[in-house]
């Protein structure tokens, strides 16, 4: 990871008080958790692996955690098509690879999609913010066990 983990904690918690949202243990933890993941977990996955430290976690407060994050910005949610959403703390804007067997995601930059303009008939339904291209397909470790 280019950022280093404590300055990444840092910026979480600035963010949060300029957003007006207390810095709670829990939300630290959950944070820290998923800025340290490279598999973009589901927040079941956060929830087992936060479970032992955190005896009083509970699911539902993971879901509401998460869901807070990502109104505010901080934290970017992945939806597949298997219905259930993942999430990756997006240090930088990019695009996913999602494998149709294994279920990895994989993130990659395009840069000439970034640097394109919208079509004309998107750019005159509003403003849009972010783009963020979904490519689904089988990852080379699946292929390479056929």
């Amino acid at each position: 990871m280019a950022h280093n983990i404590e300055n990444i904690l840092d910026l979480f918690q600035q963010a949060c008080r300029e957003k007006n949202l207390r810095v709670t243990p829990q939300r630290v933890e959950i944070f820290r958790e998923l800025a340290l993941a490279q598999d973009h977990p589901s927040a079941e996955a956060l929830y087992r692996r936060l479970a032992d430290r955190m005896p009083m976690l509970s699911l539902d407060t993971v879901y509401r955690t998460l869901g807070t994050f990502c109104e505010l910005g901080l934290i970017s949610k992945v939806d597949t098509v298997e219905s259930q959403a993942r999430y990756e703390v997006a240090l930088k804007s990019h695009h996913h690879l999602i494998c149709e067997r294994c279920g990895k995601i994989i993130d990659f930059d395009w840069q000439q999609i970034d640097g394109i303009d919208l079509p004309e008939e998107v750019r005159g339904m509003g403003h849009f913010k972010t783009r963020n291209v979904v490519v689904y397909g089988v990852c080379n470790d699946c292929l390479k066990t056929n």
